[in-house]
């Protein structure tokens, strides 16, 4: 919860956070085109990735309340990941720079701690925010997801690492109890973590298809066994209608 000081805080207005990490999103993709030569289509996966990105950030943020460093921390990251998503359905192309997609993909791994760290730090936690911050990391499994694709080391069934909390989502609209909170699980986290550390290190070199294909297929199995944990959590405690 936000203490009232931080609640009332009014900083830079919103936009002006969404120009500046505009400007580090169109740096990194003109970089990422240099590199893999894929020409307009990145941009324009970028550009619509950004465009909802901001669109979502203006419309839902509270108007006056300063973004917060623990938010811009997370925009950043957000900069990153869409670089390197958009990338993703062309990392075929990225030869000895695939390593250097490995490395990015640790970073946005290690600044998704960062930002939670300073909102902690700074007692400035919110709702949006996490919102923010989880939705950013469904976003980058997926792109990962796509990656492995790309790079033939997996099927088309990897995909659905990235689109089952999609799927959970859209259940909600029918089943409104998974619509509950859910506690904070250590679990969930671990399974989280687990999936982007297996699927970065499917799209590095030395990994082969093989290996790819049973690593991921493990983390898929664990990854269905804790939505399943936390669909029968929210059953058992819904309301009676």
């Amino acid at each position: 919860m936000d203490s009232p000081l931080r609640s009332e805080q009014v900083g830079w207005p919103t936009y002006l956070d969404i120009v500046w990490a505009g400007m580090v999103t169109a740096a990194l993709v003109f970089g990422a085109d240099v590199i893999a030569q894929t020409g307009p289509l990145l941009h324009a996966i970028a550009a619509a990735l950004f465009g909802t990105m901001a669109g979502l950030l203006l419309r839902f943020w509270p108007a006056g309340r300063d973004f917060g460093w623990a938010n811009r921390a997370t925009l950043l990251r957000g900069s990153l990941v869409i670089t390197l998503i958009s990338l993703a359905p062309f990392s075929d192309r990225l030869g000895p720079w695939l390593w250097l997609y490995g490395v990015l993909c640790l970073l946005a791994l290690i600044l998704d701690g960062v930002d939670g760290a300073i909102a902690r730090k700074t007692r400035s936690q919110t709702a949006i925010g996490a919102r923010f911050d989880m939705e950013l990391d469904a976003l980058f499994i997926l792109g990962l997801c796509v990656a492995v694709i790309a790079l033939d080391k997996a099927g088309w069934w990897v995909l659905l690492l990235g689109l089952m909390r999609y799927a959970f989502v859209i259940a909600g609209h029918f089943l409104p109890f998974l619509n509950d909170p859910l506690p904070d699980s250590f679990r969930r986290k671990t399974v989280c973590v687990w999936q982007v550390a297996t699927l970065m290190v499917a799209v590095l070199p030395p990994a082969s298809p093989g290996f790819a294909t049973w690593t991921l297929a493990a983390a898929l199995t664990l990854l269905v066994y804790s939505f399943a944990t936390d669909m029968h959590w929210l059953y058992q405690r819904r309301t009676p209608t």
